[in-house]
């Protein structure tokens, strides 16, 4: 029988891969991921071919920059999900085209910039070793590293920061969904292999362990690393924290809803 295991604490999307995210009272989650999630990314052609992105690791500085939608109502979720829900019927709702979804980036010194305007892309290139071409790329598929959803518990935030005798911001773990579990930190790894019900419609199949790299080391607030965190979870927990989920049923999460283990 399904029963609850806790509750949704805050959902975040990311629009701009390894930017900073925005909190959202509500998403929809899709089959392709969370809607308006890592929509783009700025590629890097002298990386390796099999992760072309530009990202924290070698650009800490890209996490102060904070990308929002021009239009939030029309980038909350798709059109019509709300009389698609109404129905009661399982219908993937058609994506808008990719005006309504425009996306500016505040950078840190304060300008604003439209995510095409070359000039961000060249200010991204600033103090890059080598010889950097970038390049911005978009998909309506978000652009994450592994599957379309993560989640970590607020327990699990706090069993580290224990562990290390440290505080620790959440959003050091770059998660969609912040979950507040029962059973402790770790809990979520018991899921790995079984499905959750989120809201009233959301199905999630919780696939495996979140595999964690020097992102985490990243302060989301200052961009100054400390290698100990990513250390400290690769020595104490193999590497990994927080799991990663597919979408088995599209539907609006919403921060409060209950979480339910099905099976």
């Amino acid at each position: 029988m399904a029963r609850v295991i806790g509750t949704i604490e805050s959902l975040w999307r990311y629009p701009v891969k390894s930017m900073r995210g925005e909190e959202c009272p509500a998403v929809y989650a899709g089959f392709a991921g969370v809607y308006g999630d890592r929509l783009y990314a700025v590629r890097n052609a002298a990386a390796p071919k099999v992760f072309p992105y530009l990202t924290g690791r070698n650009k800490p500085e890209i996490l102060l920059y904070a990308p929002r939608f021009r239009d939030a109502a029309q980038a909350a979720a798709p059109p019509l999900v709300a009389e698609l829900e109404k129905l009661g019927i399982g219908v993937t709702p058609i994506y808008p085209e990719s005006e309504a979804l425009a996306v500016e980036v505040v950078t840190p010194s304060g300008a604003i910039m439209a995510i095409d305007d070359p000039a961000l892309v060249a200010e991204l290139g600033e103090g890059l070793s080598g010889a950097p071409v970038l390049s911005l790329i978009r998909s309506d598929r978000a652009l994450t590293d592994c599957r379309p959803m993560s989640l970590i518990s607020l327990q699990t935030v706090a069993a580290l920061a224990g562990e290390m005798g440290m505080a620790l911001d959440k959003l050091r773990f770059r998660a969609n969904l912040y979950a507040d579990l029962s059973g402790g930190g770790f809990a979520e790894d018991a899921l790995v292999g079984r499905q959750v019900k989120i809201g009233d419609r959301a199905v999630i199949a919780i696939t495996e362990r979140d595999g964690r790299c020097a992102m985490i080391g990243i302060d989301p607030d200052t961009a100054e690393r400390d290698a100990a965190i990513p250390r400290h979870v690769v020595q104490a927990h193999e590497g990994k924290a927080g799991v990663y989920g597919a979408v088995l049923t599209e539907g609006v999460v919403r921060a409060g809803d209950e979480i339910l283990l099905l099976d």
